[in-house]
């Protein structure tokens, strides 16, 4: 009797470690190198936004859950879906690599200041980049100035290609000071004398808690990738369908790097420029697959 028990007990123990084992928390560790659960309803989430179909989502998580690990990058799980989601649907890959592509408007920041001003552009705005306006005290150099109306909006752009880089509370800091150096300067924009009537930093990463909160007590208005809950870059992006070219699966990375270094940053730079990409290095064999792909994109309506 005492023998039966005993093996009872390790073979209760032993289902028990299986369960266990079978029911362990999977973490993953995202670029900023914080560790957190892996939720697989982030994943559907980022996949819906894209306008993946439910039967593409649940294809692409059933494959990421059968093969995650644990202490996975997030930035790994990101390539996977992205690969996975490429073979099913280029359009929504590339409406699902945004917030890459954007990071790859670098690496310095000229291409992400064009691309701000031209989201104003559609918003009714006239705009100009890379400004030197004088304040009180010393002169400033303003990425993006923007003018509509009586409405005048100093712009100052600040992008980052480092993924899990937030904007802290100094970089708010540092740009309040100099939107109150320009605050009672008349400027001429627009063939009239105005003043400033706000003044913005946008960014294309996230922003520490610290600095949302000081840039809610001064009045300085934030703009970065999921901030504020309405009207953040995202937000923006999709509002005006300005896709920068970097979103194009069609093309490599090197195509991208030589476009953006002559001057093309959206699809449409691409569309307008059409007789000149064979001169400025895309293979002649991809131009039809690079309209398609770009018609696609318009035509889902993202």
């Amino acid at each position: 009797m005492l023998n039966k028990k005993i093996v009872f007990f390790r073979y209760s123990f032993f289902i028990f470690g299986i369960m266990s084992y079978m029911s362990k928390t999977i973490f993953v560790r995202k670029s900023s190198g914080v560790v957190e659960p892996f939720d697989p309803t982030k994943l559907r989430g980022s996949l819906a936004r894209s306008g993946a179909s439910e039967q593409t989502i649940d294809a692409i998580v059933a494959r990421i859950e059968d093969d995650i690990v644990d202490g996975v990058k997030t930035s790994s799980l990101y390539a996977q879906a992205f690969s996975l989601l490429k073979k099913m649907s280029r359009r929504v890959a590339s409406v699902y690599s945004i917030r890459r592509a954007v990071m790859e408007l670098g690496p310095n920041g000229f291409p992400f200041e064009r691309f701000i001003a031209e989201i104003l552009k559609v918003k009714g705005y006239e705009t100009m980049t890379d400004q030197i306006v004088l304040g009180k005290c010393v002169d400033h150099e303003m990425d993006v100035v923007a003018w509509k109306g009586d409405e005048l909006i100093m712009i100052e752009a600040k992008f980052h290609n480092t993924p899990g880089f937030k904007s802290d509370i100094k970089t708010a800091l540092y740009i309040k000071a100099r939107f109150e150096d320009l605050a009672d300067t008349m400027f001429e924009y627009g063939g009239k004398r105005r003043k400033m009537t706000e003044g913005w930093l946008v960014t294309n990463t996230k922003f520490t808690e610290h600095a949302i909160r000081y840039g809610e007590c001064n009045n300085l208005k934030l703009i970065g990738w999921n901030y504020p809950k309405g009207g953040n870059l995202e937000d923006l992006i999709n509002e005006t369908r300005l896709h920068p070219l970097t979103c194009l699966t069609s093309l490599s990375t090197k195509d991208k790097q030589d476009l953006l270094k002559n001057g093309l940053i959206l699809c449409r730079d691409i569309e307008n420029r059409k007789n000149d990409l064979i001169g400025l290095g895309i293979d002649s064999r991809k131009i039809p697959m690079i309209f398609d792909e770009i018609q696609t994109i318009y035509e889902s309506g993202i």
